[in-house]
């Protein structure tokens, strides 16, 4: 039938043989590969498990086939779904629509689990509004994430109340990557170092904004495993041009490294890996401050993160 069925056929016999295990129970869509591109499975429910069912004597375990099980609330109780008496209305709740519903903190019906069970899941797996995010802005110097992630922090403090911690690129390279260069390596280290620490503050349910150049998609490939450990991540690219940059720089740096003088530079002799698919992309040279907070607000709310006004009163 697939791969994935004869696989799972394949470990069924290991497991015999390993373990002396003597029955294997068969659910619904048993290992299912899901959907194609237009949403449509691509087989029915009990295909994997009606195939597997003709090798049980090849495979020397007892196959026990498992119906889907529906709640009747006239009678209070499950049933399979091929056993329900006529006329009793059948309600049931998918692994999708569990895990959908904890990530929202929408409600879970007493007749799905034992309360202090759904408890420990939303211990285990609370809503988005209830974890930390990063917010990890990334753009050549001069495209404006210092100035959008201090508007942003002051907003944040505004309309939530995690506390909100700010890593800005200058300010980590003096006192977190004192010792580091601007070669490749020891800027993908430097952006690692970032994501470490930024994963801690998610963790323990805070919010961050990291304010790095980050050129490397690599690294901020690492920095995106580290914080979606622990909650939520949103790559946000200021795609500002180099042009505008070069307007805005009040160092002389851009003067500096065309002249030859400063080596190194990210978007003059070092390369930057433009984002191919960041949460977020806003070009400052045509977005004001505050438009480009609210685009960032307005993802984060979208996402869950942040709760709209009247569901943050109701909390």
């Amino acid at each position: 039938l697939s791969p994935v069925c004869l696989g799972s056929l394949r470990r069924a016999a290991s497991i015999n043989a390993e373990y002396m295990a003597t029955h294997f129970i068969l659910g619904r869509d048993h290992a299912g590969p899901g959907s194609n591109s237009s949403g449509q499975d691509f087989y029915g429910p009990y295909d994997a498990r009606d195939f597997a069912m003709k090798y049980e004597d090849e495979i020397g375990l007892k196959l026990l086939p498992f119906e889907m099980m529906v709640y009747t609330p006239e009678h209070e109780r499950y049933y399979p779904v091929n056993k329900v008496p006529e006329g009793l209305k059948q309600l049931k709740l998918s692994g999708t629509e569990v895990r959908r519903r904890l990530k929202t903190g929408e409600d879970i019906p007493e007749w799905f689990s034992f309360a202090p069970v759904v408890e420990i899941l939303r211990k285990a797996h609370p809503p988005h509004h209830k974890k930390g995010f990063c917010i990890l802005f990334t753009g050549l110097s001069g495209s404006g994430k210092t100035t959008v992630a201090n508007a942003l922090q002051e907003r944040l403090m505004e309309v939530q109340d995690r506390p909100v911690t700010v890593l800005d690129g200058d300010l980590v390279r003096q006192l977190l990557s004192s010792g580091l260069g601007f070669s490749k390596e020891d800027r993908m280290l430097n952006i690692k170092r970032i994501g470490y620490v930024a994963s801690l503050i998610v963790k323990s349910g805070g919010a961050v904004i990291a304010a790095p150049i980050a050129p490397h998609a690599e690294a901020r490939d690492d920095f995106r495993r580290f914080i979606e450990e622990f909650g939520g991540h949103f790559e946000t690219h200021l795609s500002t041009p180099l042009e505008t940059c070069e307007v805005r720089d009040r160092k002389g740096l851009y003067k500096r490294a065309r002249s030859g003088t400063l080596k190194n530079f990210t978007g003059i002799d070092d390369p930057y890996d433009i984002p191919e698919n960041p949460e977020i992309r806003i070009d400052t040279a045509t977005s004001t401050v505050a438009n480009s907070v609210d685009s960032i607000i307005g993802r984060l709310t979208e996402e869950g993160y942040l709760l709209a006004e009247p569901e943050a009163k109701a909390a």
